[in-house]
C-alpha cells in the first residue's frame, strides 16, 4: 500500500494528511493535522502575508513535515490556494515554506484546487453514476463543482471564502443589516455566472465540503464539534440552513460560540459561510446538502496515487538499467528471460507492500538481481547461484553503492537452493536491517524465477490478491502454464516463513 503525504495551505487554516492507498484506491489515514493560521487576514486587508502569519504557518509546517517524514512516504505534495494567490509577497512565503518542509510548495489555481477536491470527494464517497454539485467554502475562495459519472466537468472558483468576507462585511458584531444587504449582493455578483451555467442542471446530490459546511450541518444536526466526524454524509435541507443564517446573524461572537457545532474560531466567519450555502441552494432551487468530510488533502492522494508518483523510487533509472543489462550481457543471461523476470518481480514487489512494508528503493535491489541471477551459468551450470553472486560482488556497478551491490549479489546467492541460515558465514556478517530485507525480497525472486522457469514469456500478467490471511497469486496466460504454476507453488513454504501468510496460486486461461 503506496504512501503519500498532502499539505493544503488554505486562507483560514493549514491541513495535512499522511495516508496509505489500498488496491481499490481506498484511503487510510495515518496522521492528520489541522491548525486554524488566517493567513488571508492580512492578504485580503493589506495585500501582503504579514510576518507573524507566514512564521506560524511555516512552524506548522515544519512539524507537520516531521509528522509524515516517519511514515515512509513515496511523495508529498503541497500546495497553497487563494490567499497566497493574492499576495504580494507570495515568492517569499514560498520560499520560506518550501524550506520548512524540505521540498516545493506551489500555489494552485482555482480549477486546480477544484480538480482536487472533487478527486477527494470521490475517493471517500463515490458517484460513478450521477451528476452532482459540490460546494468548497474556503477562507478566501469557494469552489462550485459540477461532477457527473464520477468525472470533474467543470467548476467555477470565485472569492467567496469566509475569511474574506468576513473581512468585508462583518465588521460590526452582529452584523448591521445594511452589511447583511452588501453580503447578499456581493455573493450574487460574484457567483451569478456559475449560477446562470448551472441552473439548468439536474442534480442527483449536493456536496459541501470544508470546515464550514462541517459546522452548519453539526450546526444543524446538533451534533458537537468535538464528534464532527460523525456529520460526515449527513444532511441539511435548504429551509434548515436558511434558519440557521438568520439566528447566527442575529447574535454576537459569543452568543454564536455557545451554538451546538461551532468552535470558538469558526463562530467568528461562520455567518458568510453559511449565506454562501444558502444562496446557492436557493438559486438553485435544490432542497438539501449533505457534508462530505473530505477535500483537498484527500484528492492530492488521490492524485498521486492515481499516477502513481513515487512508484519511480522502487524502479531502476535509466542509467542503472543500462548497467544492469550490460552486465547481464557480458556474461550470457538471456535477456528477455531477465527482463520478464525482473517485470514480474516488481509487481510482486509492489502488490505486497502491505506486507513487507520495504522501504521503496529497495524494489531496484530486488529488479536488479532479477535480472542477474543468471550470470554464474557463466563459469559453471554446477552451483551457478554462488557464481552469480561471486560475479555480482566483483563487477563494476556504477549508480549501485557498495552496500547495494553487497545484497544484489546476497539475492543471487540465494534465489535458488537452501534460504540463508547459520551457517552461511557472510550472511549472518550482515546488520540485522540487511538480512531482514534478504529474507523478505528471496522469496519474491524465486517466486518471478519460477513464474518464467522455462524462458517462454508464457504468464502475461499477474493478480496478488490479499484475502483472509492468505495470499493468492493468479496467472494469466492464454497458453499452459502448469510448469510454471506448479515451480510457483514450491515457493510456497518459504513465503510463509517469511511473510506469515499461505500462497495460493492459480491460473487463468486468456
Amino acid at each position: 500500500m503506496p504512501r503519500y503525504a498532502a499539505i493544503d495551505i488554505g486562507s483560514n487554516s493549514v491541513r495535512m494528511l499522511a495516508a496509505g492507498v489500498d488496491a481499490q484506491g481506498h484511503l487510510e489515514a495515518l496522521a492528520s493535522e489541522r491548525q486554524v493560521t488566517r493567513l488571508g487576514e492580512s492578504v485580503f486587508g493589506q495585500g501582503v502575508i504579514s510576518e507573524q502569519a507566514m512564521s506560524l504557518v511555516c512552524g506548522m509546517l515544519k512539524k507537520m513535515a516531521q509528522t509524515y517524514r516517519k511514515l515512509d512516504i513515496k511523495a508529498v505534495r503541497a500546495v497553497a490556494t487563494a490567499a497566497v494567490r493574492d499576495a504580494s509577497n507570495q515568492t517569499m512565503f514560498l520560499d520560506r515554506a518550501s524550506e520548512a518542509i524540505g521540498s516545493p510548495v506551489e500555489i494552485v489555481s482555482g480549477q486546480e484546487e477544484a480538480r482536487l477536491i472533487h478527486l477527494g470527494v470521490q475517493s471517500r464517497w463515490a458517484h460513478p453514476r450521477s451528476r452532482i454539485l459540490i460546494v468548497d467554502i474556503g477562507g478566501g475562495s469557494a469552489e462550485i463543482i459540477v461532477g457527473e459519472n464520477g468525472r470533474f466537468r467543470e467548476a467555477f472558483s470565485r472569492p467567496l471564502g469566509a475569511v474574506r468576507l468576513a473581512g468585508m462585511f462583518c465588521k460590526q458584531d452582529p452584523p448591521g443589516t445594511d452589511d447583511l444587504s452588501a453580503l447578499h449582493d456581493w455573493i450574487a455578483e460574484k457567483s451569478a455566472e456559475a449560477m446562470r451555467r448551472f441552473r439548468r442542471l439536474e442534480f442527483q446530490r449536493v456536496i459541501a465540503t470544508s470546515a464550514t459546511a462541517a459546522a452548519v450541518v453539526c450546526a444543524v444536526n446538533r451534533v458537537p464539534r468535538a464528534r464532527r466526524e460523525e456529520a460526515d454524509k449527513r444532511r441539511a435541507t435548504a429551509p434548515q440552513i436558511r434558519k440557521l443564517f438568520r439566528e447566527l446573524s442575529s447574535k454576537d461572537l459569543a452568543q454564536r460560540r455557545r451554538v451546538v457545532g461551532l468552535g470558538p474560531r469558526r463562530a467568528e466567519i461562520i455567518v458568510p459561510g453559511a449565506a454562501v450555502l444558502m444562496h446557492v441552494l436557493d438559486q438553485l432551487q435544490q432542497p438539501a446538502l449533505h457534508y462530505c468530510a473530505a477535500g483537498v488533502r484527500e484528492g492530492i492522494i488521490a492524485d498521486l496515487a492515481q499516477r502513481r508518483v513515487g512508484a519511480e523510487r522502487s524502479r531502476l533509472s535509466t542509467e542503472q538499467r543500462r548497467v544492469i543489462e550490460e552486465t547481464a550481457r557480458r556474461f550470457g543471461v538471456d535477456l528477455a528471460h531477465a527482463r520478464k523476470t525482473a517485470s514480474m518481480a516488481h509487481t510482486l514487489f509492489e502488490s505486497l507492500e502491505p506486507l513487507h512494508r520495504l522501504p521503496p528503493e529497495t524494489g531496484k535491489l530486488l529488479e536488479a538481481a532479477a535480472s542477474l541471477y543468471d550470470a554464474g551459468h557463466y563459469i559453471s551450470d554446477t552451483g551457478h547461484h554462488k557464481h552469480s553472486e561471486y560475479i555480482v560482488q566483483n563487477a563494476e556497478l556504477p549508480g549501485f553503492t557498495a552496500r547495494e551491490r553487497m545484497l544484489i549479489a546476497s539475492l543471487c546467492r540465494f534465489h535458488r537452493k537452501s534460504m540463508p541460515g547459520a551457517r552461511h558465514v557472510a550472511y549472518q556478517a550482515l546488520p540485522v536491517e540487511d538480512r531482514r530485507i534478504l529474507m523478505l525480497l528471496i522469496p519474491l525472486l524465486r517466486l518471478s524465477n519460477a513464474l518464467d522457469l522455462g524462458k517462454a514469456q508464457r504468464v502475461q500478467a499477474l493478480k496478488v490478491t490479499l484475502q483472509n490471511g492468505t495470499v493468492q497469486l493468479r496467472i494469466n496466460s492464454q497458453k499452459g502454464v502448469d510448469l510454471e504454476a506448479w515451480a510457483s507453488g514450491r515457493v510456497a513454504e518459504i513465503f510463509e516463513q517469511s511473510y506469515g501468510r499461505a500462497l495460493t496460486v492459480t491460473t487463468l486461461r486468456g
